[in-house]
């Protein structure tokens, strides 16, 4: 079996691999439980990771994800008294939304998708300040746990995040495999000329991506808002790289076209587990996101399609 066709199993071989690695170190780790508890921490990283996919996946990048995190924090903390669970609604449409203006940008006014993300991360970060007041909110306990506490509750063993993230999962990979929406973007993914060419209307389709990826940056947010109680415009800070590595390294290059998002949860059980073994390690957290830059490296290096890039600048 040569290298290609081995390639699109290294995600789950690399998984099963350093699984094993930590579970010789302490075998604690692989008790049922300690693994869900695992997988339930990591969920909010999941999520945000869920939505660069759709943007990794047609060839850009979604780099105002953390600070969409970020800004919906302050939002679902400084609303929930007064719309309740309706804040959830606001959350995800103006997440949606400024995912709708990036890939507006990105393609009406032909800005590069990094350039464009990075400066739509900039307002949210702005708007989180202005909103916050540049401190902490807090939510109160008693009216979230009304309105939220379904989704840091557990069912057994099992944390209830853990559901939300198979159900977006699910539908995320119904979108992708099963709608012309998904098709459109594979095709865009793998070659966007020859897409254009087709008839395939790249410029809507391509927002639809960004307005995904959007959405569920305020999914994770709120997610993040309620496992904390409370918000700051700098509370996600430090996932963005690993939320990025975790769709590289679950098989979806840069270069878009293929992998997708089941390769994803795929690559955020990896994150996971290389964070864990970093804490059995002893690697001080000063210096993990040294290990993901250098996992972010070896990732593109060992994904991207060479055959799709002229020059490298």
């Amino acid at each position: 079996m040569n290298f290609q066709r081995l390639k699109p199993h290294f995600p789950w071989i690399t998984l099963m691999i350093l699984t094993s690695c930590v579970g010789v170190y302490d075998p604690n780790f692989l008790r049922p439980a300690n693994l869900l508890a695992l997988a339930g921490d990591i969920v909010p990283l999941f999520i945000m990771a869920l939505g660069l996919t759709f943007a990794i996946f047609i060839g850009g990048i979604d780099l105002s994800a953390q600070s969409m995190a970020n800004m919906i924090t302050v939002v679902a903390s400084v609303y929930l008294a007064s719309l309740g669970v309706g804040v959830a609604v606001l959350c995800i449409l103006v997440g949606a939304l400024l995912g709708t203006v990036s890939g507006y940008v990105t393609t009406r006014l032909k800005v590069p998708s990094f350039i464009t993300t990075l400066a739509v991360g900039g307002v949210c970060l702005s708007a989180a300040q202005w909103l916050s007041g540049n401190r902490a909110v807090n939510m109160d306990a008693t009216q979230r746990d009304a309105v939220f506490g379904w989704m840091i509750g557990r069912t057994g063993i099992v944390p209830n995040e853990l559901f939300i993230a198979a159900g977006l999962l699910a539908i995320c990979l119904f979108v992708e495999r099963r709608t012309v929406l998904g098709r459109a973007l594979k095709a865009i993914g793998a070659g966007e000329l020859a897409a254009a060419a087709s008839g395939v209307r790249v410029a809507r389709y391509k927002i639809a991506a960004f307005a995904i990826s959007g959405g569920l940056a305020a999914v994770a947010g709120l997610l993040f808002a309620v496992k904390l109680s409370g918000g700051a415009p700098s509370i996600a800070n430090g996932f963005l790289l690993p939320a990025i590595v975790a769709v590289l390294v679950g098989g979806t290059p840069l270069t878009g076209g293929v992998g997708g998002v089941l390769n994803t949860a795929i690559g955020t059980l990896i994150v996971a587990v290389i964070r864990a073994s970093m804490l059995y390690y002893g690697i001080a957290a000063t210096q993990q996101q040294m290990v993901f830059g250098v996992v972010l490296i070896l990732a593109i290096a060992l994904s991207i399609d060479r055959s799709k890039l002229r020059t490298v600048k």
